[in-house]
């Protein structure tokens, strides 16, 4: 398995400037054939209703362990919360649906790009789909939900080869009114 390095380039705990800045970089994106991952915990009877939704056939496993319900059992996800939600290669307009439904519980929703394109002005090379990612971490710090937070952080992947797409990051923060902290998390591919 593959690894990319996803560097926050924005923190905020305005959901709605979160997502404009993931619009943003989507429209600097080649998103032809993208597709959308979700990773959440859903602890509510709430936002499970809205987000199912979203995804009525949601993939998910108890908090507890997959013993104690999980889709693929035919369980009902109400009776088991809290959940761990894993759902891949969703359409790209499953992605603020879902952002909307999750309330105050902890997600990292993942765009699948075809590519960061060539920025020639900036010296960037064109990235492929296998290294162009982008992920806003939504009520946590980290892609896994590890650590909850009253703010939202988008990750950019990049290919970290020997820091050679460090530039990438930076332009991609400046893009968006952030910085690049420094802050990489690895992200399994």
């Amino acid at each position: 398995m593959s690894n990319s390095a996803a560097a926050a380039v924005l923190t905020t705990a305005d959901l709605p400037e979160a997502i404009r800045a993931v619009r943003t970089l989507l429209g600097m994106a080649d998103i032809d054939q993208g597709e959308v991952d979700f990773e959440a915990v859903i602890r509510s009877p709430d936002v499970l209703a809205r987000v199912r939704r979203v995804l009525p056939d949601l993939e998910w496993w108890a908090s507890a362990g997959k013993e104690h319900g999980s889709s693929e059992a035919g369980d009902n996800p109400a009776d088991c919360l809290p959940i761990r939600v894993f759902d891949w290669g969703r359409p790209l307009d499953r992605a603020e649906p879902f952002i909307v439904a999750l309330g105050p519980d902890p997600a990292a929703v993942r765009w699948d790009l075809n590519a960061w394109p060539a920025v020639p002005e900036a010296g960037l090379e064109a990235i492929s789909q296998k290294y162009a990612y982008l992920t806003l971490t939504v009520n946590c710090r980290d892609l896994y939900q590890d650590e909850p937070s009253e703010d939202h952080t988008i990750h950019v992947h990049v290919r970290d080869r020997n820091g050679d797409q460090t530039a990438r990051v930076h332009w991609l923060a400046d893009q968006v009114g952030g910085r690049f902290t420094g802050r990489v998390e690895l992200a399994p591919l």
